[in-house]
């Protein structure tokens, strides 16, 4: 079992669900333990879903890992991270999207809210890159779209129109949907290309 970050890491990289460069590089980088509750920092670097309040979890490294290796975020990409919790997996994001990149988190609970930023905060070379919003992720974000990339962290019992429509032509949605991982891609304004993979579990996603 992991005990440190890097050792997260290179289990996750030596179990194939970790593979790019760019993405091993923000995951040794941006530290889950700087993302759970204090109580729960000896837990941090377990492959396991961790409490953070509010019947939500923080993600098992290993199903983020499979989710962000399916989105492959790029440099200069607008992403909207639907669900952001405690914050890990923006901060991950905004690695990869660089300089030129911009990622923008929804999240319906005031205080998991108020947590993303005290937790982002801690990474000054990367919170001007990240905006966390306060509202309903079933809807989107109208005035941050469109986006390169969608990425959920809550299973509906189908991808919601509004992420559809807010993403750009060529673009990707991944998402939970059942106790699946969906891809959508983009293939036209009315026309999408869908793969399932199966076996996982995520909390649901809430419409307010």
């Amino acid at each position: 079992m992991a005990s440190t970050n890097d050792e997260l890491v290179d289990e996750l990289t030596k179990g194939g669900y970790l593979k790019t460069p760019t993405l091993i590089e923000a995951f040794r980088e941006v530290n889950r333990a700087d993302f759970v509750p204090e109580g729960l920092k000896k837990d941090a670097y377990m492959n396991v879903p961790l409490p953070i309040g509010f019947d939500q979890t923080i993600s098992q490294p290993l199903t983020v890992a499979f989710m962000l290796e399916l989105l492959l975020p790029q440099p200069g990409e607008r992403i909207l991270d639907v669900g952001t919790g405690s914050g890990w997996q923006a901060v991950l994001l905004a690695h990869t999207v660089g300089d030129s990149g911009k990622v923008i988190g929804i999240e319906r609970i005031p205080e998991l809210k108020e947590m993303a930023d005290r937790h982002i905060a801690q990474y000054k070379n990367l919170r001007d890159k990240i905006e966390i919003i306060l509202g309903d992720g079933s809807k989107g974000y109208e005035e941050g779209a469109p986006y390169d990339k969608i990425i959920a962290a809550a299973t509906a019992e189908e991808i919601p129109s509004a992420w559809k429509e807010q993403l750009k032509a060529g673009g990707i949605i991944v998402a939970p949907v059942g106790d699946s991982i969906m891809t959508l891609s983009k293939i036209t304004a009315d026309k999408f290309e869908t793969k399932e993979y199966y076996g996982f579990s995520f909390v649901p996603l809430i419409s307010d």
